[in-house]
């Protein structure tokens, strides 16, 4: 009997389900995401990343020497300069919340669960007022699919090429997402910007294209293809109507949608919605080693 109730500890402490946890960077973890993997709705799995960043500290290094022989009376002549040498240690800065693509980690800002958007912020991307090397911006199939960056985010590709496809061929794939914005006020106000007007001024040629655009354009065509330095994306746009470029919301905000999977009867007998992390079906998680098919209690 006692062997039994061995393997049946055995059992359940080596088959312990994942704690779920329900928060990070004071952002709240809820059904559809999961930071562990086994939580949340498989469709999800591996999107959100909770993670500590660490800063480089370099310290010089400093070093005694004892001399444990007698003092002996030499001459005097001027040493060379050493510099000291330096230790680099990595400290924790902060804990954050991601959102992983085939192009990189983006920072989430906020999750509205009841408008089901996410806001993310990617920190290498041009703004108003910090201007940074071009690179794409890029969603899985099944992101893309399942969430994408919402109607009210724009995306405006900067300094364009006469050349670029957005401006001959595509060119329908632009738009003035506002009657009172323009590339000019992108030009004309924002610090990061203004170099390329100001260099295209000096060179008595036309001041350089722009283009709004959404996701689309940016899903199908990199930014070589595009033949754009630079972009930048912002979200709110039917509240810009009268806000200048500097005081955009910068980022991007994401929509998406819920899964029927019966998870709210499993939350309303105390579980925690999660999946099987080999077949990723439905687990109701009622504690670290129970767990249900669609609720606690009575199945």
């Amino acid at each position: 009997m006692s062997l039994i109730l061995f393997l049946l500890l055995f059992f359940f402490h080596s088959h312990s389900l994942p704690v779920c946890r329900n928060s990070c960077a004071n952002i709240e973890i809820d059904y559809p995401f999961g930071i562990d993997d086994g939580c949340g709705a498989p469709l999800f799995r591996n999107m959100l990343n909770c993670s500590t960043t660490f800063t480089p500290l370099t310290t010089p290094t400093t070093t005694t020497t004892t001399n444990t022989t007698a003092p002996v009376l030499t001459p005097t002549f001027a040493s060379p300069t050493i510099s000291s040498p330096t230790t680099t240690v990595t400290t924790p800065s902060a804990t954050a919340l991601f959102f992983q693509t085939p192009s990189g980690s983006y920072k989430v800002e906020s999750i509205d669960y009841a408008s089901k958007t996410i806001t993310i912020y990617d920190p290498s991307m041009s703004t108003c007022t910090i201007l940074q090397p071009h690179h794409d911006f890029l969603l899985s199939d099944l992101q893309s699919a399942l969430i994408p960056p919402s109607p009210d985010t724009v995306f405006a590709l900067v300094n364009c090429s006469i050349d670029s496809p957005v401006l001959n061929h595509y060119k329908s794939l632009c738009f003035n997402f506002s009657s009172d914005h323009s590339c000019d006020d992108l030009y004309n106000s924002c610090t990061s910007f203004k170099i390329f007007n100001v260099s295209r001024m000096l060179s008595n040629d036309t001041p350089p294209a722009c283009c709004f655009t959404s996701y689309a354009t940016l899903k199908f065509m990199s930014m070589n293809i595009l033949d754009c330095t630079h972009y930048t994306s912002f979200y709110d746009v039917d509240k810009l109507k009268d806000e200048k470029p500097l005081d955009w919301s910068y980022g991007m905000k994401l929509s998406y949608s819920l899964p029927d999977t019966g998870c709210d009867r499993c939350r309303r007998s105390g579980g925690t919605c999660g999946f099987d992390v080999e077949t990723e079906g439905m687990l109701c998680i009622c504690s670290p080693t129970l767990n249900s098919t669609r609720q606690c209690g009575n199945d």
